[in-house]
């Protein structure tokens, strides 16, 4: 069980709305690497990890991005804020708001939906720690394309810090890899 704190991890602050920004955003909420792939993809995953540290990291990884997902939803929302439908029509978000209004909805910026395909849980510890690894340096270039995509000194600052979360969580994964590894050297398995 969570303890829910009704606050962001961090501030979603936006200086101005912006629907380009908005619609770049949503790669995060529901895209291949984004945010919901990431918590779902080590949720799945921490049940077949070996040790109880191994499990421990991708819950807690897993429940902080839920948070980041959180964020970037709060981000979405006030980039959009106040926009006319004939902006967003015109921006490219018309389908969008045809089906779900300004309610974010699990796709990626060119509005395909979000699958299970984006996750991977093979039930080898090793493949599996790579690939969260892989996934972690993915999110972070995602990050680094966004940030270069914003002129909003507010959004960017928000970015810079999830950007700097999906580094410290390729860094837990890694340290994660080497215990595990070493962990299966004493067992022999491995």
């Amino acid at each position: 069980m969570w303890v829910y704190e009704k606050k962001l991890e961090y501030p979603a602050n936006v200086c101005k709305p912006d629907i380009k920004m908005a619609k770049f955003l949503i790669a995060q909420y529901g895209g291949p690497d984004g945010e919901l792939a990431a918590a779902l993809r080590y949720q799945t995953q921490r049940y077949t990890m070996p040790t109880g540290q191994a499990k421990g990291t991708l819950t807690d990884i897993s429940t902080e991005e839920f948070g980041h997902l959180e964020i970037i939803a709060t981000l979405v929302f006030k980039l959009l804020k106040g926009v006319p439908v004939e902006e967003l029509r015109r921006e490219g978000l018309g389908e969008q708001y045809t089906e779900h209004d300004r309610a974010l909805f699990y796709s990626d910026t060119t509005g395909m939906l979000w699958t299970a395909a984006y996750i991977q849980a093979k039930g080898d510890v090793i493949a599996d720690l790579h690939e969260d690894m892989a996934a972690e340096e993915k999110a972070r270039a995602t990050y680094e394309h966004l940030i270069n995509l914003t002129d909003d000194p507010c959004v960017k600052d928000t970015l810079r810090f999830l950007r700097e979360r999906e580094i410290v969580h390729f860094q837990r994964f890694g340290e994660t890899l080497d215990l595990v590894q070493e962990h299966l050297r004493s067992k022999k398995i491995f």
